[in-house]
């Protein structure tokens, strides 16, 4: 697979909805995370990224706006012991639970389907990462619209390159119905140090589009996560 420059990438798409990207640092000596949220309705752009014990929830900027709280307000980063989910929804507590009931990843999502949001049945995009920097990546989604029908991919990554990660997002663009993600998540570059990385995801991400940033380096040798959160509301 060709090595995609994270930023051309990035800029590349107007809207790639909800995005995962998990990869090595150019130092070799980080796991990397982002999850990015994007909106274009106001009750999608009014939402914010705070801090939790274990990782990240969204919330509402502004509470007398928020019209549906469903599907949009959910913790996309928990970790469990020694790793870390991120998702798109509120499979990250599926996930959560069935770690602690000591199975895996893929039997939590074998219990979920892609998101009930008609026409569009925006995917269910999730990632575990291990405390090698190994991880793991999963899409969900519609069967090219079968509201019946749950297609379910699984990607196993044991090892990644130094400066170098794989990307999967939500949908390939804009349009009506919105376009699901398809293939393999891409290989892209991971630039810098978190400054650097945060940056380069944040400032490529369509200006009207995007809501909400969380980054994060987990240092290989301590298990020490150090992260940043940008929001558009502010």
């Amino acid at each position: 697979m060709k090595l995609t420059d994270l930023a051309q990438e990035l800029s590349s798409c107007t809207y790639p909805g909800r995005g995962i990207i998990l990869g090595r640092s150019e130092d070799n000596g980080s796991a990397v995370i982002a999850y990015f949220i994007m909106g274009r309705s106001e009750n999608s752009r009014n939402r914010i990224f705070v801090p939790t014990a274990d990782g990240i929830q969204t919330k509402a900027f502004d509470e007398g706006k928020m019209t549906d709280p469903s599907l949009i307000i959910y913790a996309p980063v928990r970790q469990y012991q020694d790793k870390t989910i991120v998702t798109n929804g509120d499979q990250t507590d599926t996930i959560y639970d069935v770690m602690q009931a000591g199975r895996c990843y893929r039997h939590a999502l074998l219990q979920r389907t892609f998101e009930p949001d008609s026409p569009n049945f925006t995917p269910r995009i999730s990632g575990v990462v291990k405390p090698n920097g190994g991880f793991n990546l999963s899409i969900l989604k519609s069967d090219n619209g079968d509201k019946d029908n749950t297609l379910r991919y699984f990607y196993e990554y044991e090892s990644c390159r130094a400066g170098q990660g794989r990307y999967i997002h939500t949908y390939l663009g804009d349009g009506s119905p919105l376009p699901s993600f398809d293939g393999e998540p891409t290989l892209v570059t991971i630039p810098g140090n978190l400054e650097t990385f945060t940056r380069t995801v944040w400032d490529n991400l369509n200006s009207d589009n995007k809501v909400s940033l969380y980054t994060c380096f987990i240092d290989l040798q301590t298990g020490k996560h150090t992260s940043k959160i940008v929001n558009r509301n502010v």
